[in-house]
């Protein structure tokens, strides 16, 4: 572990490789779990007042529920994600013809419908972070059904932290990604 401002981050970021290998897993991230994806307080607001023009590029099944429930929930741990299909996929999950899974908060981004892209989690995965009262830690999430999105990243030679970038400086800032640079450049191989 090692710190940059008010955040721990585990050094597996930088020593493991990942890019997200969508024909081999199919998006299973967003199916397969126990609950939605994590949520913090802004995010739950966004969804609300995206809603709307975010529903066009939704599933029937997953406005049924957003509309039931609500356009987040509360986890059974108690803090805020999004709403579950049938206890499984995300209720903002759309399918490719070819059966991947694709994000209908990000398709409607990528079309312009919203300023948002999508909730910081899903966008840094496989990076986690967890907030307590005196500092973030930030985590790499090891899971069996990213090992080809692992394998892959090891043959394009891509660092964890490198491919999700964009989502830490969203997160983060740009100054604490650069700091994260640092880190990595000189951490003993």
């Amino acid at each position: 572990m090692f710190q940059i401002g008010k955040t721990l981050i585990s050094e597996e970021i930088i020593e493991n490789d990942f890019v997200c290998n969508l024909t081999a897993c199919k998006g299973a991230c967003c199916v397969d779990g126990d609950a939605g994806a994590p949520l913090d307080d802004r995010e739950t607001e966004i969804l609300v007042d995206i809603y709307n023009d975010v529903k066009p590029f939704l599933r029937a099944e997953g406005i049924k529920v957003i509309e039931e429930e609500g356009a987040f929930v509360k986890g059974e741990d108690g803090e805020w994600e999004t709403p579950l299909v049938n206890g499984s996929e995300c209720a903002y999950v759309t399918f490719s013809d070819k059966g991947i899974t694709k994000c209908g908060l990000e398709e409607a981004y990528n079309a312009g419908a919203t300023k948002w892209k999508k909730p910081v989690s899903c966008h840094m995965y496989p990076v986690r972070i967890r907030e307590y009262s005196e500092f973030t830690a930030v985590n790499y999430h090891k899971w069996e059904i990213c090992d080809a999105a692992c394998s892959l990243g090891e043959e394009l030679k891509v660092p964890v932290y490198k491919f999700v970038k964009e989502a830490l400086i969203r997160k983060f800032g740009e100054e604490w990604y650069v700091e994260l640079e640092k880190v990595a450049e000189n951490l003993p191989k």
